[in-house]
């Protein structure tokens, strides 16, 4: 068995710093890192990619929602035209940060309502694919398991990795649940890492009333802003190698 571990990161801005980013980078495969527009700004973009590829950890764009009071949290009711030059203008930004500092972009995951937003909408999921596929088809897109955005970055000839989260709880239909709800987020490493192990020995993780879901995950993310990150990742890494599980980044692990 193989999987990636992959985070959201880089998402301080200015005077304010956010997340355990150099914490995380010794237990990731793949970072995800924010573009500017829901958090992080040049000067952390280029940071955090240098951190990255210090620690040989693939780099990714994290685009979001301009959205920067939000965090990228609330929903917009985008064209597809806007929501596909959006999109690629932050990940053609931080493609370049990459490229003048010696690495390369090899994925891309869009970030909070975004995110949320293409797992069904249709439109918007093919317009976020559209911009993916025009500016490298040698890219993968990273989307929630069994969502349409998965699907739509498939029908554009892209390479998809389907994603599942350590820290976060499902609802029924295999949606996240909401971070409006108090329980939304889950802190306890052990749990995160049962959680985990669930998810890609037996395929399935259970939901928020006790429904066994069946998903795929080729990728685990966790939120490097958590207020437990560190541990989890530490915990994750250190439960899915004790039982056989390969750690490999995205690029090796996605065909």
């Amino acid at each position: 068995m193989r999987v990636d571990l992959n985070c959201d990161m880089g998402e301080s801005f200015g005077a304010w710093t956010l997340g355990a980013d150099a914490a995380m980078m010794a237990v990731i495969t793949s970072a995800n890192i924010a573009c500017g527009w829901h958090a992080g700004d040049p000067l952390v973009m280029e940071r955090t990619v240098r951190l990255a590829r210090d620690h040989g950890v693939g780099v990714g764009a994290h685009p979001g929602y301009p959205d920067l009071l939000g965090f990228g949290r609330r929903s917009m009711a985008l064209s597809p035209a806007e929501a596909e030059a959006y999109v690629l203008y932050q990940v053609a930004a931080l493609a370049g940060i990459a490229q003048a500092n010696g690495a390369r972009l090899v994925h891309v995951k869009p970030h909070g309502q975004l995110y949320n937003d293409a797992t069904t909408n249709t439109a918007l999921a093919e317009a976020i694919a559209r911009a993916v596929v025009r500016l490298d088809p040698e890219l993968i897109l990273v989307g929630l398991a069994g969502s349409l955005l998965v699907e739509a970055g498939r029908a554009v000839g892209l390479r998809v990795a389907e994603e599942a989260f350590a820290d976060r709880v499902y609802e029924a239909n295999g949606a996240l649940r909401s971070r409006r709800l108090p329980d939304a987020m889950i802190h306890d490493p052990a749990q995160a890492a049962d959680q985990v192990l669930r998810m890609v020995r037996n395929g399935e993780v259970v939901a928020h009333d006790g429904t066994r879901v069946t998903l795929r995950a080729d990728t685990i993310c966790m939120h490097g802003d958590g207020s437990t990150a560190p541990q989890i990742g530490a915990e994750l890494r250190q439960r899915l190698e004790a039982v056989g599980v390969q750690i490999t980044p995205l690029a090796a692990l996605v065909n």
